[in-house]
Order: C-alpha cells, then structure tokens, then sequence
C-alpha cells in the first residue's frame, strides 16, 4: 500500500547522523553475502550513520578490538561478485553464554553502536534476538562492574536488529527467497548439465546427493530444472514401497528411448518410519533390481562457492538498503524484524514470528506431520513439490481424464531461455488432464503454413536444460493470415492457443481477438506466456528469459572489469540489448556494481553525460581502479555508444582510459538459468490449467466458443500476485510505439543503483517493506512464489 507524500523522499526525513550501525555475517556462508554488506555499508554511509564491520561473527562481537572496525565507502568496492563472505563468519559457543554477550555489549558501547544488521541463518538471528531483549540488562552490569559510565545505560538505551537471511538452503519461513539459494541452485544446475551429457554417451544412472539436511527446497527444485526421474526430500519422504516404484519408472523412462536417468537425492532425505535414505543407498537399489549401470555424484560445498547469481546480488543489495531504511525508522518498541522477499517486494517481518514458523516445520516433521511440514514450508514449496508430481510422474493411459480438446502451443518473437521449459510443461500438463497436444513450429508464420504435429509426453524429455525455441519462434504477426490460419484451426480441430513470447505475441492476441468478428475459429480460449530477455511485456513484473540475460550480462561485466586487475584506471562502456526497455541495463547495472546506466526511460542529455565523466574523475582519484557505465541499445538515437564511448575516453585523458562493448546476442544465448527454468515450468503449468478450465466452461452443444474479453488473457506476476489479465484490458498501460509498458516497477530500483555508486539522489520509499505478520496460508491467487 502506498505511503503519505511525507515520506516520498527518505533523504528529507530520515537521517542516520550520530548513529551507528554495524553489519556481521554469522553461521554458514552464503553467495551474496558480500553485496549484502556492501548495500549495508555504502546506504548507511549515505544517511550520515557511521558503520562498522563485525569481522568473525558473534566471535569477533565477543572478542571486539580489531575485530570491530570502521568500515569506508572504498572498502567494499569490489566485494559484489565475490562469494563467500569477506568480513568472515565463525559459529561462537561463548556468545550462547550470558558472560559472553555481556563481553559482546561492552565493546558494542565501547564504538557507540547499538544497531546490528545480522546475516545469517535462523540461529543466528534467534541469538541477535535474545540479545536485544537482554540489552539494558547487560548494560546494568557493566555499569555495576564500573566497566562503562552511568550515563552509557540512557544513551544506549536500546539495541535496535534487522536481521536478512543468508543460507543456500532456503530453509526460513517468512521470505520466498533466501540470500544464497539462487547462486546454489546455479552450482547445481550446471553439475547436472555437464553429468547429463556424459550420463547419454554411456546410458548412465547418476545419484546427485545435494545439500538440505533439515530442508528439501534444493533438491526439489533442481529436480524440477533439470526434470530429474525421482526425488527424495525430508519434508514428503516415499509411500512404503517406493523401491519398487523407483525401479518401475525408470526402467519405463529407458524403454521409452531415453539413454539417461538422474535421481536428486537431498542429504537429509529419510523414508516414512525415519530412516535416511543416502546416495549410496539408492545407487546399489538401482544396480540390484535393474543391472544399470550407476554412479554417484555428491556436491557438497561446491554448492556454497563460486560467484553470485544476479539474482543473489540483486536480492542482497535491495535487503541491505532495506535493513538500513528499517534501522533509521526503528523505535524502542519495533520488534526485531527480519527483511524478507515475496514476489518482487520488500517485506519486514517480525524476527521470532518467523523463527517460530521455522521451527513448527521442524516439530511437524519430527512428528511424521509431513503433509503439515510441506504447508508449513510456505505455498512456494508447496507448489513446487505438487509441479513436480504433475511433470515428472506419467499416470497410465487408463487413468487420464478423456476431454477431446486440442490445444496448440506455439513461440512467438525472438527466441529467449526457458521457452523450452515452458513448453515441456504446457504439454506435459496438458496430457495430464487429458488433451491432445499440438505443436507449432516457427510461430505463426508456421501456423497458417499448417506446420502443426501432435506432441506426445516423451517427446519433450530433455527441453528444460535447453536454451532458444526448439519449436523455432518468428516475429510475424497473425494479422496478414487470418484466414489461413482460421482455416488450419479449423483443420486441425484446434480448441484452444497456449503462446510463449514477447511483445510480438501480445500483439498477436489482440489481432487474434479483433478477428474474433469475422472468424468463429478464434472464438477459443487463448492465453499468453510472457517470455523476452528485455522484460517488456505489459502486465507482467516478469518474463521468462530476462534472469538468464542478467547472468551473461552480469558475468560478462565481471569478466571485463577483471581485464583491467593490475592494469592503470579504466572505465567500461557496455551496450546490452532490450529495445527500448531499460530493464536489462538497469538492473544489470545493480548486480554489476554500475556507475551509471543510460535507459530510454529516463531522458539524459549532455549535462548528465558530464556529470556522471564528472563523478567517476573524481572516483578515478581515489583508490576506484575501475567503472562500468551501461548503456541500453535504445536509451537515444544520438547519444550511441560510441558517442559516450568517445566522451569518455576525451574528458578522462590522464585520469582513466576508456573501452566499449556491445554485448549483444549472448545475452539471448545459452542454457537457461535455474530461475528461468522454473518460473517457465510453473507459470506454464498455471496457464494450462486456467485453459482447462476455460474450455470446460465455454463447451457448448457439442463445441468451444468463447468469445468474452476473460477468454483471452495474459498470465502475469504482479507484485506479489500471478494474474490473468484480459489484453484488451492492458492496451491502456502500453506505450506501442516504443514496445513498453507505461509504468515500469523496476524503475524504483535505479536510484538503488545511484546511491551504490555515490551519486547524490532522491529515494522513493513509498513503496518500502512495512512491518507485517507472517502469514501462515497465503490465498492460491497471491501466490506469486511461482517464480522460485
């Protein structure tokens, strides 16, 4: 909901001058981390606040001296792609002690803090919390030790927490996402990548054992990426039996031709009576009942290394500019509140209310509860597990449902990462409640071509994994070939359209649903799958294909900045693609670590141009060795990439050189990210289900007609929400000339980016997390999870 106009501008009411806060990594480490601590440190410096690095966790609390120490904007540079964390994490037994929060107390007065931003697991907030409501008890004693002065216990009255999750295992209730999940589920993913390639070369079984000794969010949702033939997860362990049905499916999966088998297997899986169930276990199972030949592969820490996701720095960096803004409005009788992610906002939300949900899912399992623990997990987890079930387990041909409709799927524009995902399981779920299926190759210019095939289940076996369309997409649009593509409908008997696409295919439906008057052949249920790397699709915060974009984007830019390591000052102009949607440049330019990043969105004229050569001179002078500047292909027909490119390199002579890179198609290329992989797959499976329904309810007399505006929608993620929305409906909140939505959310993140990157600006924070409660059964419809 949005906020008054008095706190518009958070600048103008909020000032952080005479605090201090300081930011610590404890328990396990977790990718992003570092971009959590550096959002930590360079907002908090922003507000006028004083900030601190805890070095080792609750340890380096207790031990205090060097361990506690002024942290400078400089200090954080270069720590975004970084994994791990750089200012340490350390498990403290003498913290767990009430001695050993009393020593942590007194060095905190000691430097005048009493704002913590903890990182951790739940543990690890659940000790922050109980020492925050022993703080002026703490204090007392030091003043009665005579180890601090009587007036300390009023000035530092109040210990003020915000806590942000970081663990790879996504195992906190309250936050769709953790800090680390995205970065782990990418480790995994490539593994699984790499394993299946040889894994069909020698018609292999390969057990993955991955990380999850409480939690099975891992292991499930890298079984749904990758399209795993069985998973095992302490939340839902097997059905008595469930050797048998393991060996069953995958020796049917083999007569069906598929030369591979993968079997995800999280490390605390355990059976119905509590037994775990290990690796080693399920590959001598495989190789007495079935003779295949099988290896096991176990993961381990490489899930918790190498370098963040995009998403992970993107995640870190808006929590830890959250924590700071939560910090700033703290009063003594806030709660700790932890800052969590549901669909793509910011929530606050009470530390121990989460805590307590967290630890109600591990009670419930103790309890053999499992149905309740898989609840409890959250409608994310649940979704998850109950997609999983519906793709990857075939019911037989006598326990389908029987609809007699047909339904055609088809890509539309240009290719983009996770289409394939999408359509695997469109078809998948498709068959499951009982349709056949056709697919359309080459958009629509294949469509009234009449290049239409019936597609079976096993037939997209592999396509999660896949990058581009392998239906093969074209931007043409229906428009010119009504008739024949009425006529191909006709033909075929088609009963209702599932499109995958961009901006291309949201034209379509709307030239599709103006023939609606003239052809009774579009009178069918027909809904739309955004999926573009440039994210321009109206009604949609997301489109499928735009995170794997951000990764090369990201990956790229880490890879230029460190071609300048050891070198003399550089600056980096980079040119992504996008049309002209800033969506990728944008938020690209907040996981890269950019200076700047020019968008079509927000006009720029040579004055900016200079300001921002400006801004980096003086950055340049400092101990700043590199700057990053992106701009989006469209942002300004005259201000081109070499027009900056030249800028630049003319008004730093003899403070930093320039270079220029246009990244082009890459960024279009490639396997499709985790992320991607599963917002297509769910979302798509959502989509199918809405046409189920729909063509239930517009079978009449015998045939489909449908020719109401909610017959033909845009299934989208709005804020916290998956919509379907009518297109007609959304004609108002495009702008077509130039392909973009009129109102961009992500819009709100740029000035994140500026503030990052030192400029001077003004912050919106009417749209900033408020203090809610833990919502125990979130409505089907709110369930904007799907995502992840």
């Amino acid at each position: 909901m949005a906020q008054p106009d008095t706190k518009k501008i958070f600048f103008e009411n909020l000032s952080g001058a005479g605090k201090a806060i300081a930011v610590l990594t404890s328990g396990g480490d977790a990718q992003g981390m570092n971009a959590a601590v550096r959002a930590v440190v360079r907002m908090g410096l922003y507000v006028g606040a004083k900030v601190y690095f805890i070095h080792e966790g609750y340890q380096g609390m207790v031990d205090g001296g060097e361990n506690i120490e002024e942290a400078t904007w400089e200090s954080v540079s270069s720590m975004l792609q970084v994994g791990g964390t750089v200012i340490g994490s350390a498990r403290c037994k003498e913290f767990r002690s009430h001695e050993g929060r009393l020593k942590a107390a007194h060095n905190l007065v000691l430097q005048g803090i009493t704002n913590l931003c903890v990182i951790g697991g739940d543990g690890s907030l659940t000790g922050a919390n109980l020492f925050r409501e022993e703080w002026s008890g703490l204090l007392t004693e030091l003043v009665d030790q005579g180890l601090i002065e009587a007036d300390a216990v009023q000035k530092y009255s109040a210990l003020h927490i915000v806590g942000m999750v970081g663990s790879i295992d996504n195992d906190f209730c309250g936050t769709d996402m953790t800090i680390g999940t995205d970065s782990a589920l990418h480790r995994i993913i490539e593994v699984v990548d790499a394993i299946m390639t040889t894994a069909q070369s020698h018609q292999r079984t390969f057990v993955l054992e991955v990380m999850g000794r409480h939690c099975g969010y891992l292991a499930l949702v890298s079984a749904l990426a990758c399209g795993a033939d069985w998973v095992l997860i302490p939340e839902m362990p097997p059905e008595d039996g469930w050797e048998d049905k393991m060996c069953q499916k995958l020796s049917a999966t083999r007569s069906r031709g598929t030369r591979l088998n993968i079997i995800i297997v999280a490390e605390g899986a355990i059976d119905r009576h509590g037994k775990p169930i290990t690796s080693g276990l399920v590959k001598d199972l495989v190789v007495k009942c079935l003779g295949f030949d099988t290896r096991v592969t176990i993961l381990g820490h490489v899930q918790r290394g190498g370098t963040p996701s995009a998403f992970d720095r993107i995640l870190a960096s808006r929590m830890g500019v959250e924590a700071v803004l939560a910090l700033l409005e703290t009063t003594a009788n806030t709660p700790a509140c932890v800052v969590s992610l549901c669909g793509n906002q910011s929530v606050r939300l009470p530390l121990m209310e989460c805590v307590q949900m967290t630890q109600e899912v591990q009670r419930a399992m103790d309890g053999k509860r499992f149905e309740e623990a898989v609840k409890l997990r959250g409608r994310s987890f649940e979704n998850n597990l109950r997609t999983y079930k519906l793709l990857a387990h075939r019911k037989p041909e006598s326990e389908l449902p029987v609809s007699n409709f047909n339904v055609a799927v088809l890509n539309v524009g240009a290719p983009a990462a996770g289409m394939n995902a999408a359509v695997r399981s469109a078809v998948r779920v498709g068959i499951s409640e009982g349709h056949k299926m056709f697919a359309v190759s080459d958009g629509f210019e294949g469509f009234y071509k009449g290049q239409i095939r019936e597609i079976k289940w096993a037939d997209v076996g592999g396509w999660t994994g896949q990058g581009g369309s392998l239906l093969g997409t074209k931007r043409t649009l229906p428009a010119k070939h009504v008739d024949k593509i009425a006529e191909q409908i006709r033909m075929n008997n088609i009963n209702a359209l599932l499109i995958v696409g961009g901006f291309e295919a949201f034209l379509s439906l709307l030239e599709l649903i103006t023939a609606r008057g003239k052809y009774d052949e579009f009178c069918v249920p027909m809904v739309m799958v955004p999926a573009t790397v440039s994210n321009n699709v109206p009604g949609s915060d997301l489109s499928i294909g735009a995170d794997t974009a951000l990764n090369a984007i990201t990956t790229t830019c880490d890879r230029i900045k460190q071609s300048a390591s050891g070198t003399k000052r550089r600056v980096f102009i980079i040119e992504t693609m996008g049309g002209y949607c800033g969506y990728l440049a944008s938020v690209g330019g907040l996981a890269a670590g950019a200076d700047a990043a020019y968008i079509y969105e927000e006009p720029f004229d040579i004055k900016d141009l200079q300001a921002n050569v400006e801004h980096l001179t003086e950055k340049m002078k400092t101990s700043i060795q590199r700057g990053l500047v992106l701009r989006n292909e469209n942002c300004n027909e005259n201000y081109t990439t070499d027009f900056i490119y030249q800028l630049y390199s003319e008004e730093g002579k003899g403070v930093f050189d320039s270079r220029k890179n246009v990244l082009g198609h890459m960024q279009q290329g490639g396997a499709p990210s985790p992320f991607d992989r599963n917002f297509g797959t769910k979302i798509s499976a959502k989509a199918m289900q809405w046409v189920t329904k729909k063509l239930t309810e517009t079978f009449r007399q015998g045939r489909v007609f449908a020719n109401t505006e909610d017959s033909c929608c845009l299934l989208g993620m709005r804020r916290r929400a998956l919509v379907f929305q009518p297109v007609v409906q959304l004609k108002d909140e495009t702008d077509f000339v130039h392909r973009i939505p009129k109102e961009q959310w992500w819009l709100k993140l740029r000035p994140l980016m500026k503030i990052l990157a030192k400029y001077k600006t003004s912050y919106d924070v009417s749209d900033s997390g408020q203090l809610e409660h833990v919502v125990r059964n979130r409505p089907k419809e709110s369930d904007a999870s799907v995502a992840m």
